[in-house]
């Protein structure tokens, strides 16, 4: 058996091929993200990965459209997406395959 800390992690990413992590593996990359209110990412894309994000907790807005708590996104390759946190928020994301590198800006 082997323990970790969330907090110990790089921006939530907890499972994936990069350092730390709690389980190293291609396959997939999974992250716990906390936004406050007014957090944004830009928008972006992926060639390889698709992502999916699970709203836990607050508000958010992607794609255009605004998204609560038990949403779930899936954003397949090729499809831009920005992120913006609403409210104070909580996302589970899991990106298939894990696929470093695989961030392109759309702006």
């Amino acid at each position: 058996m082997k323990s970790f800390r969330l907090e110990k992690m790089t921006k939530g990413w907890f499972v994936g091929d990069f350092s730390p992590t709690a389980l190293p593996t291609q396959a997939c990359e999974v992250a716990v993200k906390r936004y406050s209110q007014g957090d944004r990412e830009s928008a972006h894309f992926h060639k390889i990965a698709s992502e999916v994000t699970l709203v836990l907790s607050g508000n958010v807005r992607m794609i255009g459209r605004n998204w609560g708590p038990g949403d779930i996104v899936v954003i397949e390759p090729g499809v831009s997406t920005d992120f913006e946190s609403l409210t104070d928020s909580v996302t589970v994301v899991v990106k298939v395959p894990g696929a470093l590198g695989d961030k392109y800006s759309s702006e």
